[in-house]
């Protein structure tokens, strides 16, 4: 009965760990069809004559605070003062 139980459980945690990894799977699936439709939209931004070099960096900075963003440009002049800039 003990060897019934084992085999059980082990079919179940089977079954379990298949779900789980089918279910990342299919996320990464999903995370690349959108990163392929992020770049779908920087290519159109490109063509209409929008520096996308730019744009990530605004891009990026939409994500930080306005305190960290402040900070980073007060060290950032800062600097260039040293180096005469």
């Amino acid at each position: 009965m003990n060897e019934d139980h084992t085999a059980t459980s082990y079919r179940v945690t089977a079954d379990e760990l298949r779900q789980f990894i089918e279910r990342f799977e299919r996320l990464e699936m999903e995370k690349n069809d959108i990163a392929e439709q992020q770049k779908e939209v920087m290519a159109e931004a490109k063509a209409r004559g929008y520096d996308t070099k730019v744009m990530r960096k605004i891009i990026a900075l939409r994500k930080r605070s306005s305190d960290d963003i402040a900070e980073e440009e007060a060290i950032l002049e800062m600097y260039r003062e040293a180096l005469g800039m």
